[in-house]
């Protein structure tokens, strides 16, 4: 069996296309199985690279997403995903998703899962980032973040860049990742923020952790965040205000954006995550006095006080408690 895996390996490089799919074809079966993924991580020296070199080939065709599918399962090990970054497998998946990633749509929609499990090490989210060089620093973040937000769907089978959501939560929870996203001129963070209104739980549930995850920078960010405040509140404010409607008093006091809103019943979020994510990001806002002011001036306590009425979930209603304890302390 082992001699058969090393011919087998041998040929994801043979000049015949046909010999190179059937084999591409073989491999991802086998990492679709413990064993086989075990057998392929023993001789990674070997199958990485040809796996690499198969995705990047012009005109691999099927070959292309099934070395790319392998790639993905192979990946969900952390040491291979180091592994695969050293051997440049960041600006490998990039480079064939813009340029083929519109003709194999499947193929674009594996190397965005490629890039969720590299960027799962610390070394693939620098490599995504571009740390180190600044002409192009954030060069894919932005190519990434104009993709989440042009491809929404409202079929998930048909959502091909849902996943971006994930990598972005994976960017945004070391600092550089964040000073990205929130850097004014690139507006990525706001472009972001507006897919919160997504049908598909997977960009809602990205988005809510990407904007938690940014708020850690409320300290030295906060007018950047309040720059886009009629975006980021309604997005953490919402999910959290319960279902009732508000009375024409208390949306008087808020912004249009949250008054028309609130004046009606909604569905509510059901997701207890998208909900504790988002009043943590509030919690952190309201820590800096320009937030606080700001969370003030949209009838933020109000809403709170609203929303935990409804709340039955108890990990959630002890953040709405601990914002309470620190606006009213």
């Amino acid at each position: 069996m082992a001699d058969e895996l090393d011919e087998l390996i041998d040929f994801l490089s043979n000049s015949s296309p046909q010999v190179r799919g059937a084999a591409a074809d073989i491999v991802r079966g086998l990492t679709g199985d413990s064993d086989g993924l075990r057998s392929l991580a023993a001789r990674a020296d070997r199958a990485l690279p040809a796996l690499l070199r198969l995705l990047a080939s012009v005109g691999a065709g099927g070959a292309g997403e099934a070395a790319a599918d392998s790639l993905v399962n192979l990946s969900q090990d952390g040491d291979l995903a180091a592994r695969l970054v050293v051997l440049g497998a960041v600006a490998a998946a990039m480079d064939v998703m813009v340029k083929r990633g519109g003709e194999q749509p499947k193929l674009a929609r594996s190397l965005v899962m490629l890039l969720v499990n590299l960027t799962q090490v610390e070394s693939g989210i620098s490599a995504l980032l571009q740390v180190g060089d600044e002409k192009v620093q954030g060069l894919y973040v932005a190519k990434l973040v104009r993709s989440f937000c042009r491809s929404s769907c409202d079929s998930e089978d048909e959502d091909i860049f849902e996943h971006i959501a994930s990598i972005l939560v994976n960017i945004s929870k070391v600092e550089a990742g964040r000073r990205i996203l929130m850097e004014p001129k690139r507006g990525l963070l706001k472009q972001i923020i507006g897919q919160f209104d997504s049908t598909n739980q997977l960009r809602k549930k990205g988005v809510a952790g990407t904007i938690r995850n940014c708020c850690f920078e409320a300290d030295t960010q906060i007018q950047n965040l309040l720059s886009i405040a009629e975006y980021l509140w309604p997005a953490l404010l919402l999910p959290v205000a319960g279902k009732k409607i508000y009375s024409e008093e208390d949306r008087s006091k808020m912004p249009p954006e949250l008054a028309n809103a609130l004046s009606h019943e909604r569905e509510a979020v059901d997701d207890s995550e998208i909900r504790e994510r988002a009043l943590e990001a509030i919690y952190m806002i309201v820590m800096q006095d320009d937030g606080r002011k700001a969370f003030w001036s949209v009838n933020g306590p109000r809403i709170l006080q609203v929303g935990y009425e409804d709340e039955e979930d108890l990990k959630v209603m002890g953040a709405y408690e601990l914002i309470g304890s620190l606006i009213t302390g």
